[in-house]
């Protein structure tokens, strides 16, 4: 499973593995019933500490995405992919009115913002 972690980025590891892994099970790259790969081994695997993959982990079976089974490994769990990709629009919406705001106040072009959107859509992850 490839994750990309950023160390200059402002968001903490944990939660870019989190998303990272969030957004490939609603992706489908990563179906229901997969095993994720243990807690030290992805640690091993992006070299960070275990306690950070930990908490990402911990994070993801919080929010219903993966399932913990004792002495067996971390599961995808089943989950509503209509539901999981309406809260991910939800959340970029949010994203997005703030930025537009920004954009606003400082008299920055409708078609500005799309170039920008456009620019950076090809150039991250």
């Amino acid at each position: 499973m490839e994750i990309i972690i950023s160390n200059s980025s402002n968001i903490p590891i944990y939660e870019q593995i989190k998303e990272q892994i969030k957004s490939k099970i609603i992706s489908e790259e990563l179906p229901e019933g997969e095993m994720l790969p243990s807690i030290r081994s992805l640690a091993k695997d992006l070299r960070c500490s275990v306690i950070t993959t930990k908490n990402a982990y911990e994070e993801l079976e919080k929010e219903g995405f993966v399932k913990t089974i004792p002495a067996k490994g971390i599961y995808v769990a089943k989950i509503n992919l209509a539901l999981a990709k309406e809260e991910a629009y939800h959340k970029l919406e949010n994203i997005l009115t703030t930025a537009i705001t920004q954009a606003k106040m400082n008299d920055i072009s409708k078609k500005d913002i799309i170039d920008i959107i456009n620019i950076l859509y090809e150039e991250v992850l």
